[in-house]
């Protein structure tokens, strides 16, 4: 067993005394449990202004957590806030012209050989480059 008074200050060193208390630190060491797992037990909610806090336990190898979150100040009256729901029509406008930035690439025509030519490749490799570039929002 370990015994921290162990040598004392001065003493000579005893091979027995020193192998009893390295013996000891390593079986410290291999009972510290080693944590595999961690989960959130609770989280709650506290007036604005309160201090946030959080709390661990360990239970065998699990980790285990409890936050407290104090919520946000309250706005001033007239405040818009922040956005809302969007409404179809303003969604619909948003995204009318999304789909348009690609109606200037022109479609690939032609077949394709089986096995494919090297410049058949290069042409799909080409129209695929031409139609990255236009669905790129600018």
């Amino acid at each position: 067993m370990f015994d921290p008074a162990l040598p004392a200050n001065n003493a000579d060193l005893v091979s027995a005394v020193m192998r009893s208390q390295l013996t000891g630190l390593k079986a410290l060491i291999d009972a510290i449990a080693s944590i595999s797992a961690a989960m959130v037990d609770s989280t709650s909610t506290l007036p604005p202004g309160s201090p946030a806090g959080v709390s661990v336990t360990v239970d065998g190898n699990t980790l285990h957590f409890t936050f407290e979150i104090p919520q946000g100040d309250p706005g001033n009256p007239g405040d818009p806030g922040p956005p809302g729901e969007v409404s179809s029509m303003q969604l619909n406008d948003a995204i009318q012209t999304t789909s348009a930035n690609s109606n200037s690439v022109a479609e690939l025509a032609g077949a394709i050989s089986d096995p494919p030519q090297q410049m058949e490749v290069q042409a799909i490799a080409d129209k695929l480059d031409e139609l990255i570039l236009a669905l790129r929002r600018t």
